[in-house]
């Protein structure tokens, strides 16, 4: 069940089921966050795309495997598709899985809205909120602000946890 969306819904944001149809939102949405580090490898485009494509599908597979409970959740304003949220509820936390904006909607207090509304629905369940966050992710600030600490290094990633 997903968390209700008080905050984000009062910037207009909403959440709906994934569908397979969403894929090319999802892959898009995924480049866009690999868009600077790529910037960087001197690649032509058409082999970043190709590249990007098989990560998003790595991405995509490994999620649905390891995760096979989360909830799958895309965001819209505006009947817009502007984001993505996995969200696992396990027995002592909500796992959010991945939580992304298009660039357009960063910085804009949607990410912020919706981490609320997950750390609201988790303190209601009595549950912490974790995540996994690459050490360089520039929401790494967020994360802290909002009350996420580093519970675990795991190399590139660290796992943070709100509780």
């Amino acid at each position: 069940m997903p968390p209700p969306l008080h905050r984000a819904a009062g910037l207009g944001v909403n959440a709906r089921p994934m569908t397979e149809a969403d894929l090319a939102f999802t892959a898009a949405l995924y480049a866009s966050t690999r868009a600077d580090e790529l910037a960087l490898s001197g690649w032509p485009e058409h082999e970043r795309r190709v590249f990007l494509d098989q990560q998003h599908s790595a991405q995509h597979h490994h999620y649905r495997t390891y995760y096979p409970g989360a909830e799958w959740l895309i965001l819209e304003r505006e009947a817009e598709a502007i984001g993505r949220l996995y969200l696992d509820e396990w027995r002592d936390q909500f796992r959010i899985v991945d939580i992304s904006l298009v660039p357009a909607k960063r910085g804009a207090g949607i990410g912020k809205a919706i981490l609320r509304d997950v750390q609201e629905a988790a303190r209601s369940a009595g549950k912490r909120v974790s995540i996994h966050v690459e050490k360089a992710n520039p929401a790494r600030r967020l994360y802290e602000r909002l009350g996420f600490a580093i519970a675990e290094d795991k190399g590139v990633y660290d796992l943070m946890e709100w509780e």
